[in-house]
């Protein structure tokens, strides 16, 4: 890389870290590229991004945002993974990681919160964001759906009487 293409590099980590909210940092060391490609597709398929970079750059585009706790992690060959939706990232690193033991989880950022490798797989335990918005709508629809039946059993019942008196009549 020249010079201009590191200050693009720079920049534009710089833009993806304050506009994210979870930021994951791992070891790839001694992973084959079929290894990389899966998890790469894994991540995309999660809403994520997985990109391998030179800890120097990194570290430059890290000050000034929220997540300069992550700095001391980035030693040897490491990669970045970041999306908006951080229990996905988690997720998706930890299920890589149970598979593959040349990827280490060495720990994240959740805004300004460090992360170690216990915090991102406690994150990773955790429901997604979709999974939450699905069970607060259930949470939301099911006192109308009570209130619902209370208001159509008394006509039921109704009916039952009528329909009871009704049989009586005819057997007479």
């Amino acid at each position: 890389m020249d010079r201009q293409e590191k200050r693009e590099f720079i920049a534009h980590l710089a833009s993806v870290f304050a506009d994210t909210s979870f930021v994951l940092v791992a070891q790839n060391k001694g992973l084959t590229v079929a290894d990389v490609s899966d998890l790469r597709r894994r991540m995309r398929g999660a809403g994520a991004t997985y990109k391998v970079a030179k800890n120097r750059l990194a570290t430059l585009a890290l000050d000034g945002t929220r997540f300069q706790g992550i700095a001391p992690l980035l030693k040897g060959p490491t990669a970045l993974a970041w999306s908006k939706d951080p229990v996905a990232v988690a997720k998706t690193a930890v299920e890589f990681a149970k598979g593959n033991d040349k990827f280490v989880i060495l720990g994240g950022a959740l805004g300004p919160q460090t992360l170690n490798l216990e915090g991102v797989k406690a994150l990773s335990e955790l429901p997604s964001l979709d999974a939450l918005r699905a069970q607060l709508l259930g949470l939301l629809q099911t006192p109308a759906t009570r209130i619902a039946g209370v208001l159509q059993a008394p006509g039921g019942q109704l009916a039952r009487v009528f329909a009871a008196y009704a049989k009586r009549d005819e057997a007479a």
